[in-house]
């Protein structure tokens, strides 16, 4: 009996057996993740430091700068973006693929993710062939291309909920060690993966700026008036964002064995913090206004079937509480990491009009997460949740085992108290308005093809006066 997601093969589990198959992500068709040798005639795709090789293929809703088109799905190959919806009209595609890009077509892509995971495979190969060096139908993919120097774009997805986690084990004892020097971890952290629910109206694509929050603060030493009025301590969290692709029924959960089948792809994500609002609004219910005012995303979705080259293994200290079983699986041991390079740049209002370019503040590693993406999938569900296409998890703030690799500036200044300088001899605490931040990813190795994720940006405007 043939493997019921066709046409991915051969079908690695025992039995071959739909009705016996353990492991529907492990069926494998050979070209889905094409050879790292394999070239572009898309010349740019072969460019030193490329993030979009054409062994990515990454997601992103667009249309023309400054026009008046409808947004809709594209795929960046090196820099250019393959319009969706030109493929769509000119019918270069056939079965699953002609449906999948149809779908992919659209203003957003969550009908694309609703598909599942076996149509996003199908319309990745049947781009991937054309855009090959020596392809029959390079003529007919080439009239479908966009510059990426002439797009705009928009929030990928119609995101209906907004999970916010807090996957670093290393951010949480920073953070905890602060406020709780002889106790940082709080006894549930090493047992369940930690989240609240965030905000999704105010999740913005890179490039699009916002205003510095308002609120209320602790009252001064002296008064019991809490104050008001801008942050005056803004902090970057570093993150990666989780679109869902395919969806769940209402208490039905997602097993650790399906969950990754489940996730559409990986961006970059900056959940800007207000950290002096936050201590006095959070108890007892979490944190609000806080949180709630901008969440920016870079708008390059990357699939969890380009970075399979860079899975690793994942790892728990020994007298470490091990995974209950809801949250263990053999593949979470040889596979369960994402071996994702990450780095936080700034650039102040003083640098810019110098003609300076941003400064690389922090370099760390997602791999150094304490949770998995599978695992943040199965907890979420495990009590019924139901699970939408679109919907997005961020990752936390993913610090690695030392200071430098902090992801957030209240962690790099310690709670500031020591400030960053910078070249030129600017320092920082926390951000000042006009201060412009930049999130990168990527995935590099040698025999493997490079993966990035391009970059996630906003600048800090001055608070509303009035």
């Amino acid at each position: 009996m043939g493997c019921p997601v066709q046409p991915w093969t051969p079908c690695r589990c025992p039995t071959g057996s739909p009705t016996h198959c353990k492991e529907p992500h492990r069926h494998v068709y050979p070209e889905r993740n094409p050879d790292p040798a394999l070239r572009s005639w898309v010349s740019s795709a072969q460019a030193e430091g490329a993030d979009f090789t054409l062994q990515n293929l990454p997601f992103a809703a667009f249309r023309r700068q400054g026009s008046d088109e409808a947004y809709r799905g594209g795929v960046a190959i090196g820099d250019q973006i393959v319009d969706l919806a030109a493929v769509a009209q000119a019918g270069i595609f056939s079965g699953l693929a002609a449906e999948a890009v149809q779908a992919g077509a659209r203003e957003q892509l969550n009908a694309l993710m609703a598909m599942g995971q076996p149509a996003w495979s199908a319309l990745r190969l049947a781009l991937s062939r054309p855009l090959r060096e020596g392809a029959a139908e390079q003529a007919a993919l080439q009239a479908c291309l966009v510059a990426q120097a002439d797009a705009e774009y928009t929030v990928p997805a119609r995101i209906g909920d907004y999970t916010d986690f807090y996957t670093s084990v290393y951010h949480a004892t920073n953070i905890g060690a602060q406020f709780r020097p002889d106790n940082p971890l709080l006894p549930n952290y090493k047992w369940i993966p930690i989240g609240y629910h965030g905000r999704a109206s105010c999740m913005n694509v890179s490039g699009t700026d916002f205003r510095r929050p308002q609120g209320q603060t602790r009252p001064p030493e002296g008064s019991h008036t809490p104050g008001f009025g801008p942050s005056q301590r803004l902090d970057i969290e570093l993150e990666l964002g989780i679109f869902i692709g395919s969806g769940n029924a209402q208490g039905e959960p997602i097993a650790m064995a399906d969950a990754e089948q489940h996730v559409f792809g990986l961006c970059r994500l900056n959940d800007w913090s207000a950290r002096d609002i936050q201590p006095w609004e959070y108890q007892p219910l979490g944190p609000l206004l806080s949180k709630n005012f901008a969440t920016t995303i870079s708008p390059w979705i990357v699939t969890l079937e380009a970075l399979a080259h860079y899975r690793t293994a994942f790892t728990r200290p020994a007298d470490d509480p091990q995974p209950l079983p809801y949250l263990d699986s053999p593949q979470l041991w040889t596979e369960g990491a994402v071996d994702v390079q990450l780095e936080v740049l700034l650039q102040t209002p003083q640098m810019r009009d110098q003609g300076v370019p941003a400064e690389s503040l922090i370099q760390t590693n997602y791999r150094h997460a304490y949770w998995t993406i599978a695992q943040m999938v199965a907890h979420h569900t495990v009590n019924g949740c139901n699970l939408q296409s679109g919907d997005l998890f961020g990752s936390g703030t993913l610090s690695g085992p030392t200071l430098d690799q902090a992801g957030a500036l209240i962690e790099l200044t310690t709670g500031g108290k020591h400030p960053v300088t910078l070249a030129n001899g600017e320092s920082r605490t926390w951000l000042l308005d006009g201060d412009s931040i930049v999130l990168r990813g990527w995935c590099q190795k040698a025999g493997a093809a490079r993966i990035g994720f391009g970059e996630c940006e906003a600048t800090i405007l001055p608070a509303r006066q009035g």
